[in-house]
């Protein structure tokens, strides 16, 4: 099995286009996850730098329209922008489509209702569409995510657990949590690689001592999602480390300076992640290995 990793352009939309491929090669990513630009001029210039660079996309697409959805729009606002994104999607070929979908604020009936016909838009477009777990959202909650799993079967994810942390306030380490959680490892398509903790979304560094049972956890995760995604015959999953900015990226109070680089931040969990699947890949072909001996 293949990793290919994704940089996310989250905080890089103003950054020089082919320092932006120099950095992208220099990290080892196959491509990149971004926002669906609005206008058609923008998809065909994202599309043709694409193209120039032989990089692969993955969509992201905001069914309110932005990162936290306007709270007076309706299940079917959100499925008309929705089709009007995917009427665009052409140009640009993505490998994934990323929905962060919904309203967290919705009743489970109308959730359950509305992702189905969400999945539904994208099925009928031709889009491969994943469902991004993601504070706002339809998905802001493991509990309630399991609930809408249960009665939509077919629906697939991207998992950013670290705001499962937050909403939790916790690491979903116990016995308890771990049991209760299985069944939606074996939906995940996608991974997006940032590191939560109790209180935030995000780690100060991922390579902080201090976070370390943090890192480990989240990488434990992502292990058991390989586990099950090499389990079922794929041979090339997909990973995007996604420190951000906009109140994530931890700043100095008074001075507002931030307190690491954020391309830093990425490009270390790029190498960290390419180290760590390497080792689980390694350690799953000795089991494999010793299967078939005995």
């Amino acid at each position: 099995m293949e990793l290919d990793i994704f940089a996310s352009f989250w905080g890089w939309l103003d950054t020089d286009r082919s320092l932006m491929a120099a950095r992208l090669r220099a990290a080892g990513c196959a491509g990149v996850e971004a926002r669906v630009p609005a206008d058609a001029d923008g998809r065909q210039a994202l599309a043709a730098w694409l193209h120039a660079e032989g990089f692969h996309y993955i969509a992201t697409v905001f069914t309110g329209a932005d990162v936290l959805p306007p709270q007076d729009w309706p299940p079917a606002r959100h499925l008309e922008h929705l089709r009007r994104v995917l009427d665009g999607l052409q140009a640009l070929a993505p490998r994934l489509v990323n929905l962060l979908a919904g309203n967290d604020r919705w009743p489970l009936a109308q959730q359950v209702e509305f992702l189905g016909q969400a999945q539904s838009l994208a099925r009928d477009a031709g889009a491969d569409c994943v469902f991004e777990t993601h504070r706002g959202s339809s998905l802001y909650s493991p509990w309630m995510t399991l609930d809408i799993a249960r009665q939509l079967p077919d629906l697939e994810f991207t998992l950013d657990i670290s705001h499962w942390v937050v909403v939790c306030e916790r690491l979903l380490d116990t016995l308890q949590d771990e049991a209760a959680l299985a069944p939606l490892w074996s939906r995940v398509r996608h991974v997006q690689a940032r590191v939560g903790y109790a209180q935030g979304p995000q780690v100060p560094h991922p390579a902080a001592p201090e976070y370390r049972r943090e890192l480990r956890w989240h990488q434990q995760v992502w292990s058991r999602i390989w586990d099950l995604q090499r389990g079922r015959g794929v041979t090339r999953v997909t990973l995007t480390p996604e420190f951000g900015p906009d109140g994530y990226l931890h700043h100095l109070p008074f001075t507002n300076a931030p307190i690491a680089d954020l391309w830093s931040l990425n490009a270390w969990m790029a190498q960290e992640s390419r180290r760590h699947f390497e080792a689980w890949s390694a350690q799953a072909g000795r089991v494999a290995t010793q299967g078939i001996a005995s």
